[in-house]
């Protein structure tokens, strides 16, 4: 339980020291967008790239694997019923699936599931499915909806290789490549690819408390009631189906701990600068992180105390 409240706590103070950023003014009234698309188009795919070139490929492609394409995308297809029958707005609701099931893997994920699972290659199939299937999904929707809206409806082929576009689409594959094939990528092009990861978690968790600052209460106004149905799914229901997925597959012990202590995971910082790229659910991922973040606490403490 010790590794649950420190991961929240380190990210808590980042968060906290981003707020004070946007109360202060230092970085102007530009600060968001610009933290946000750096962490997007620069340090994030390099993040990604860094990740999963040294990463076991057999360990991501496991059952773990199996659970977490379930769960997420599960709770992603119900909240875009919920969003159909409530006629919610299309970039929005594309926003509020992801931040149902898009959990965060890297900067909370990775430290928790070290610290209580003593096992941090738990998390690598939960990367692989984000950032090889949900992330560049997610974007190429919202590119879409979004050129749409702005009356640059995209055409056939602009849909097709949006993702090869998409600089988190093409570092994911460039990492999954280098891993699989096992080639050593030389120091002098690595270095400066670690260098500039190493700000992609951060510049995420600033952009979101600078946000934070001057902000309405969160769930005020429409964006309540989608905001209570992705809490509801992403804290209960995600948690809930990996549990149940991971029990027909047999999962017992540690591995069942491990998926569920993933599922459990709040929405992702990523939402976020998703939502600020393209300018969709601004508000609704802003909320989702925010409330997700303080929820999964008790949940997650409960995961453990049941299953560990």
């Amino acid at each position: 339980m010790s590794g649950v409240l420190q991961g929240f706590l380190v990210l808590a103070v980042v968060v906290a020291v981003g707020w004070g950023i946007g109360r202060t003014g230092i970085l102007g009234p530009t600060a968001v967008e610009v933290l946000s698309r750096t962490a997007f188009f620069v340090a994030t795919p390099a993040l990604l790239f860094s990740t999963l070139s040294t990463a076991d490929v057999h360990a991501v492609f496991s059952g773990a694997l199996t659970v977490t394409a379930v769960s997420s995308g599960a709770v992603c297809v119900l909240y875009l019923v919920f969003a159909m029958v409530r006629r919610r707005p299309a970039g929005e609701s594309v926003v509020g699936a992801m931040s149902s099931g898009y959990v965060n893997a890297g900067n909370l994920g990775l430290p928790i599931v070290t610290y209580v699972l003593k096992d941090p290659t738990a998390i690598a199939p939960v990367l692989l499915f984000q950032l090889a299937v949900l992330g560049p999904l997610g974007a190429t929707v919202l590119d879409a909806v979004t050129r749409r809206e702005e009356g640059r409806p995209p055409s056939l082929w602009r849909t097709v290789v949006a993702p090869v576009r998409n600089p988190i689409f093409v570092a994911t594959v460039a990492g999954l490549v280098v891993a699989a094939t096992g080639w050593q990528v030389p120091e002098v092009v690595i270095a400066p690819v670690h260098l500039i990861a190493g700000i992609a978690v951060p510049a995420m968790l600033l952009a979101f408390g600078v946000s934070l600052h001057g902000a309405a209460r969160p769930g005020q106004g429409e964006v309540g009631p989608p905001l209570v149905v992705v809490s509801a799914l992403k804290n209960v229901g995600q948690p809930a189906i990996a549990v149940a997925v991971g029990l027909l597959l047999g999962m017992t012990g540690p591995r069942l701990l491990a998926v569920a202590i993933c599922a459990a995971l709040p929405t992702a910082q990523n939402m976020f600068a998703y939502a600020v790229r393209y300018r969709q659910g601004v508000t609704l991922a802003r909320d989702a992180g925010l409330v997700t973040t303080v929820i999964s606490v008790p949940v997650m403490i409960g995961v453990v105390a049941l299953l560990a």
